[in-house]
């Protein structure tokens, strides 16, 4: 807040310019006006650290479901949730919990990123803690914690405190958001945001967001009833039966997207086909299966042989991103009757819409060329029946090295790249962000990694894919658009690097629209 101040106080007095206030301040405080702290004053003991996964500070009952999270929410109770690791099924507890806490993942863990696209504290992969989910306990430091007792968690250090610690709410005050005006004069990279639903869009808006560069549909399947039917269309036997099933889902989707697609009128919105491997919709206890087979109307054994024949050894490497859509083409298909039909409503209302549809984890050309083909047969299709004058674009994700390698082919059936780098991270180093966590703080001691290459890009070995892809990409389209979407977009380090290889924007979790912002600025000025 001080380097904020005086700033801003010494360009109104003549005594520095413009270049020179945003240059005072560093994209890496920033993070600390936006989210609740712990009060500098307060003495605390930290019985464990974890890693930093989401800035800010909570204090809270803890409860170990997301159900439990909810309910105590909605009697006006503080909570933080408690997981060995969360799941897309968590979400609603996530959204109502003030902070979340996990004994296993990484830095792009999904409690780490959703947390950060949430606004909500996290503290991931503390292996200290011995998490009993069934019995609601937890064993810290020789101390067992159960469900109620309340702890405070510190997102930005990664610590966990037995005990309730003042915290400090953010002030966003006017002086940092001229500072933020004079750091976009300076700017020549985009600002973006990850965001899956409405709010988050009005929060990044409000952040200063340009658009969405990466929204993903795999969350909206877990909303109210919807995750039956995608359970049913899993279970179905046949393309018929999917159909069938997924004909249940579009109106859910079109009307996520029509929320979507109102907050951000006027600026693009690239949504992401259906990326996770199906096994992460089926329920994975035999307590949950049964109930879930009950609801299905479908014997319990079948749920149980369909999660079977569904497990796969490295789910990360295996039946999913475009994979799904060259198997099942009808769940893409649904995706984009849904997005394009949202498209021409909200057009026909007068709301100016910019579509951009991804298709995730390409490693081949032909597989865009395929998918391409069928998307826009459905959304021309779409158009032409609601007589609309609506533009769309199609365009990748390249997050794997052959796609980076062969981006020049791609790029003949792609409109826009964007990297996906928590996955090219991934595939380049033959590392699991959600395992890594255990062994990575020693290679970073000893000084292997200068720092997690899932928070800060490997210029080296990820980044010269990326440079490969935009360099090859653009040699084979003229003038082709690049983004970044992964978790990097909101780390001013790698974002120096997205000005150097030429990206035309980042995109990055709404609470780090700022931070990029003002990191954008930086990358320019300090070159």
């Amino acid at each position: 807040k001080a380097a904020v101040k005086i700033a801003y106080d010494m360009y109104e007095e003549g005594l520095i310019d413009k270049k020179t206030a945003v240059m005072r301040v560093a994209p890496s405080q920033v993070d600390q006006l936006l989210h609740p702290m712990i009060d500098p004053k307060e003495k605390y003991k930290a019985v464990a650290k974890g890693l930093p996964a989401s800035p800010g500070a909570a204090v809270g009952k803890v409860v170990f479901t997301a159900d439990d999270a909810e309910n105590m929410a909605s009697k006006g109770e503080k909570v933080i949730l408690v997981r060995n690791e969360t799941s897309p099924e968590d979400i609603g507890g996530m959204d109502a919990a003030e902070g979340i806490l996990t004994a296993t993942g990484g830095m792009t863990s999904h409690a780490a990123v959703v947390a950060r696209g949430m606004g909500k504290c996290c503290v991931a992969g503390c292996g200290a803690l011995k998490i009993d989910e069934k019995s609601k306990k937890m064993v810290v430091d020789n101390e067992t914690v159960g469900e109620n007792d309340i702890i405070t968690i510190n997102g930005t250090t990664g610590e966990v405190i037995l005990e309730k610690v003042k915290l400090i709410e953010p002030e966003l005050s006017g002086e940092f958001a001229k500072i933020l005006e004079w750091a976009d004069e300076f700017r020549e990279l985009g600002v973006r945001t990850n965001a899956d639903t409405p709010k988050d869009s009005a929060t990044a808006r409000k952040f200063g967001a340009e658009g969405i560069g990466l929204c993903r549909t795999e969350h909206m399947f877990f909303e109210g009833n919807r995750i039956d039917a995608v359970r049913e269309m899993i279970l179905a036997d046949d393309e018929e039966g999917r159909k069938n099933a997924l004909y249940k889902i579009k109106p859910y989707q079109k009307e996520d997207f029509i929320g979507i697609f109102k907050a951000m009128e006027g600026l693009p919105v690239t949504i992401r086909l259906l990326d996770p491997p199906l096994h992460e919709f089926i329920p994975h206890t035999d307590e949950d299966m049964e109930k879930v087979a009950k609801s299905a109307g479908v014997p319990a054994d079948k749920l149980k042989a369909k999660a079977e024949e569904l497990k796969e050894f490295n789910p990360m490497l295996g039946h999913r991103g475009c994979r799904l859509g060259i198997t099942y083409p009808e769940i893409y298909e649904m995706q984009v009757y849904a997005i394009i039909e949202a498209a021409c409503e909200v057009k026909k209302e007068g709301v100016d819409v910019l579509p951009e549809i991804m298709i995730p984890l390409v490693g081949h050309s032909k597989e865009l060329e395929i998918l391409r083909n069928i998307t826009e047969k459905v959304a021309d299709e779409v158009i032409n029946r609601y007589n609309a004058d609506l533009k769309y674009l199609v365009g990748t994700m390249i997050e794997l090295p052959r796609a980076a390698l062969t981006a020049d082919e791609i790029a003949e059936y792609a409109d826009f790249f964007s990297f996906g780098t928590n996955d090219l991270t991934q595939t380049t180093f033959g590392l699991s962000r959600d395992d890594s966590a255990r062994f990575l703080p020693a290679y970073i001691d000893k000084k292997i990694y200068s720092e997690d290459p899932f928070i800060s890009i490997d210029q080296s070995g990820v980044g010269e894919l990326v440079k490969i892809g935009v360099e090859k990409g653009r040699s084979g389209k003229k003038g082709l658009k690049t983004g970044i979407c992964g978790e990097h977009g909101g780390d001013p380090d790698s974002i120096y690097f997205c000005q150097k290889v030429g990206l035309n924007y980042v995109s990055c979790s709404p609470f780090r629209v700022p931070v990029a912002r003002l990191a954008a600025a930086h990358a320019v000025l300090s070159d």
